[in-house]
């Protein structure tokens, strides 16, 4: 007969990037916001209006982003129903909505053509505006979502 100490220990859960039903979910995800961003940019035709549209785009990914992460977290662990959210919204529709690598290409065609200075300036508002937005999206997300944990620390 094995005593406990005897016994080997359980595996540990694959990480929840090598699960297929968590895989599965961000590839539906993703499909869903790929399409919803290439719907916006055909409502936008054109080059100049195309980047707008691409800046537009990853602005309000990054303002959902941060209200998403802020907010499923206040309400608890990252396990159930919060991680499907997670993995579906956030990395899944999230991601696929926004496209830093058309940012990137952007910025290549920009300095490309000797746009040096509008390639440098779109690069930088991009993402200085992104790190705004989604804290903007954790402060709604604050003032707007009850944490459990904070619950469970008045308790104590």
């Amino acid at each position: 007969m094995m005593r406990n100490h005897d016994q080997p220990p359980a595996p540990t859960p694959r990480p929840v990037h090598l699960r297929p039903a968590y895989l599965g979910l961000a590839f539906l995800g993703g499909t869903l916001g790929t399409g919803i961003r290439y719907a916006l940019t055909l409502v936008f035709p054109g080059s100049g209006h195309a980047m707008g549209a691409i800046l537009a785009i990853n602005l309000v990914g990054a303002l959902c982003l941060g209200y998403l992460l802020e907010s499923v977290g206040r309400r608890g662990d990252d396990v159930g129903t919060r991680r499907t959210v997670r993995v579906l919204v956030g990395t899944g529709v999230l991601g696929g909505f926004t496209t830093y690598s058309t940012l990137a290409t952007n910025i290549v065609e920009l300095l490309g053509s000797g746009r040096i200075w509008t390639g440098i300036g779109y690069a930088l508002l991009t993402v200085v505006a992104g790190v705004i937005a989604s804290g903007a999206g954790i402060l709604v997300a604050v003032r707007t979502t009850t944490s459990v944990r904070n619950d469970e620390r008045s308790a104590t």
